[in-house]
């Protein structure tokens, strides 16, 4: 099969697209013609090796933990799909090698969920880590209820914009910080946009004199350290971008995949009550490209990289 892997640690040229070797389908897995597949900053991370203290690489590497597709072959242990069911994923394992940029992937059935019936498949593909880190971190760290104020930083970025939405249907209060160029969708989403840099703070506390009840950090350095500030006496703080939380008295949290919890987002998907902005779409060839523009850090929403069926040919991989 066709995909995109990468032999060394390094920047995006060392991205190649070409013949990978097919997967093999595991007795709780199930095959997935990959539709679609979303980028995100921990791909880039990983390329360059900044996650190599906590998985290991088997070389090569084909990246990418997002996934929209259909199923076409059962591990034989599977009854929880069907071949043709269409599917989300959050495809993580606990080393690097076999990801989801490529013509399929096997998934384990842990990893999941029902694609939303009302979003495209790059929509859809674009959902399962952010929704997931977003949903796992309002819920079950940061435990946020209804009435309170919560602080989401880059709030029009892929999780911040996903945390914007679920934290208002949690009846939350939301202030969210971006860029003055985003200030429009990020009231489109619910939030009370405010801008970065020097006097974030005094912005901040402008809307909320006695500070917020909950801050969810998503940059880190800086930023966490007001954060930190910024929150009210029995309030709680969460980054998934700086371990010196801990520091703070906050948590450090990395999403997990979760099948009942991405079913939930999948749900809420349909409900209208979550979105997915896709900014732009890469064809897989170009994923090299798409990484390129997710490490300059600007994106309102996903990026998101496709394989198109019809030019690349219908052939199936082997289920072993």
């Amino acid at each position: 099969m066709k995909g995109i892997s990468y032999s060394r640690y390094g920047g995006p040229e060392v991205l190649a697209y070409g013949d990978v070797r097919d997967p093999k389908v595991g007795v709780d897995a199930v095959l997935v013609k990959v539709r679609a597949a979303a980028v995100n900053p921990v791909d880039w991370h990983a390329r360059e090796g900044h996650l190599d203290r906590i998985l290991d690489p088997v070389f090569p590497v084909v990246p990418g933990w997002d996934v929209s597709g259909v199923v076409v072959g059962l591990g034989v242990s599977v009854t929880e799909f069907a071949v043709g069911d269409e599917v989300i994923g959050y495809v993580r394992e606990d080393f690097l090698s076999r990801g989801t940029f490529a013509e399929y992937v096997a998934a384990p059935v842990r990893t999941l969920a029902r694609k939303p019936r009302n979003l495209t498949f790059e929509e859809a593909a674009g959902l399962p880590l952010v929704g997931l880190t977003a949903y796992q971190v309002l819920v079950k760290a940061l435990q946020v209820r209804r009435g309170e104020t919560v602080l989401v930083h880059a709030a029009a970025g892929g999780v911040g914009s996903v945390a914007v939405q679920l934290a208002r249907h949690l009846g939350a209060r939301v202030i969210g910080t971006a860029s003055k160029g985003n200030h429009d969708f990020v009231r489109g989403l619910g939030g009370e946009p405010v801008e970065y840099g020097e006097g974030l703070a005094e912005r901040v506390r402008g809307l909320a004199p006695e500070g917020v009840d909950a801050a969810f950090d998503t940059i880190g350095g800086e930023t966490l350290a007001v954060s930190a500030n910024l929150v009210a006496p029995e309030g709680r703080l969460v980054s998934i971008a700086d371990g010196e939380v801990v520091g703070y008295g906050g948590r450090y949290y990395w999403v997990r995949p979760d099948a009942e919890d991405l079913r939930r987002l999948s749900e809420l998907a349909e409900q209208g009550v979550v979105s997915v902005h896709v900014s732009r779409t890469f064809p897989l060839e170009q994923a090299a490209q798409a990484q390129r523009l997710s490490q300059e850090g600007r994106t309102r929403g996903k990026i998101v990289v496709t394989v198109d069926w019809e030019a690349e040919g219908e052939g199936e991989a082997q289920v072993g």
